[in-house]
This record gives C-alpha cells, sequence and structure tokens, in this order.
C-alpha cells in the first residue's frame, strides 16, 4: 500500500519535473529569440526581457518540488553519505516535518498577502512595454509551496518505505549496522 502510495507521490512530482522542463525550453527560444532581435536587428522588446526572469522564477519554483523528489536538495553530505539507510531515512523524516514543511507553509501563507495585493491593484510592469498582470507571477510563490508540501509528503512516505526495508535498492544505501 505504502509503495503504491509512493508511486502515485513521484508520479505528481515527475509531472511537475516534466512542465518545468518544457517551461525551461520555452525559456531558451525566449532568450534566443530576444538575443537574435537585439543584436542582429537592433530590436527588442522589454516584454520578452521581462518574459526570461518570469519564466526563469517559474522554472525554479517549480523545480524545487522535482528537486525534493529527486532527492537532490541540499544537506549536509559529509556525515548523512556515511549513514546507514534507516539512519538516512529518519533524518530525512524528521528534517522534513520540523525544517522543510514548517517553512514552505510559512511562505506559502507568507506569500498571500502579496499575491493579493499585486491583483487588487493590477500590478503591472513599471517599464514601458513590459508585462501586465504581475499577479500572476507572484502567484506561483504560494502555489510552488503547496506542491513543495505535496511534494514533501510523498518524500517522507518514500523515507518511511526505505526505513521498513520496503525497497529493492539496497545498493542505493550503506547496509552497515551503525
Amino acid at each position: 500500500m505504502l509503495l503504491k502510495l509512493e508511486r502515485a507521490f513521484d508520479k505528481f512530482a515527475d509531472f511537475i519535473g516534466n512542465i518545468t522542463g518544457i517551461l525551461m525550453v520555452l525559456m531558451m527560444i525566449n532568450v534566443f529569440f530576444d538575443v537574435i532581435m537585439r543584436y542582429f536587428f537592433n530590436t527588442g522588446s522589454i516584454g520578452m526581457q521581462e518574459m526570461e526572469w518570469h519564466l526563469f522564477s517559474i522554472v525554479f519554483l517549480l523545480g524545487v518540488s522535482y528537486s525534493l523528489k529527486e532527492d537532490g536538495h541540499v544537506r549536509v553530505d559529509v556525515i548523512y553519505d556515511n549513514l546507514n539507510y534507516k539512519k538516512k531515512a529518519i533524518i530525512n523524516i524528521v528534517g522534513t516535518f520540523i525544517f522543510l514543511i514548517p517553512f514552505a507553509l510559512l511562505i506559502g501563507f507568507g506569500s498571500l498577502e502579496f499575491v493579493q495585493e499585486s491583483f487588487q491593484t493590477a500590478e503591472i510592469s513599471g517599464d514601458p512595454g513590459g508585462l501586465t498582470h504581475r499577479w500572476i507571477i507572484k502567484s506561483f510563490v504560494p502555489a510552488s509551496m503547496v506542491l513543495l508540501c505535496i511534494v514533501a509528503v510523498g518524500f517522507i512516505i518514500k523515507n518511511i518505505n526505505m526505513y521498513l526495508g520496503l525497497h529493492g535498492h539496497p545498493h542505493d544505501f550503506k547496509e552497515d549496522s551503525q
């Protein structure tokens, strides 16, 4: 049951990762187009330049969830790498409950007013020709924190499965009796 639940959360995180990858390609096309227009045709668009950092922001915010699923997040690997799989699982579970989820909730709830104010004031770019509807990009902050919390639940389940020995990947973990 736990393995099936873990796979469902992993599929969700993979979906986020796929969206992030597509957005990364769109960002590269946008940058390529902007550079070509600026350096070969001596013209450019403030809106296209702003779209670059909007897309980069979304890639970063969504990529955090996918990075957690892929276990690509930052930790003190000098200590962690020398632990057995049960100790690693405990550290991951406790760290997720104590640090990750509260941090994501703090950022998520803390940014709601930021998004609401942007929506209510119909915030637009301060530059002529810039993008309108700034609340859309700002809404990715709380949305990404919700996604991070969802993926964090899957990460906890994965580590419970690791702790219980339900994974067939013992080569990924040090199997000593530390």
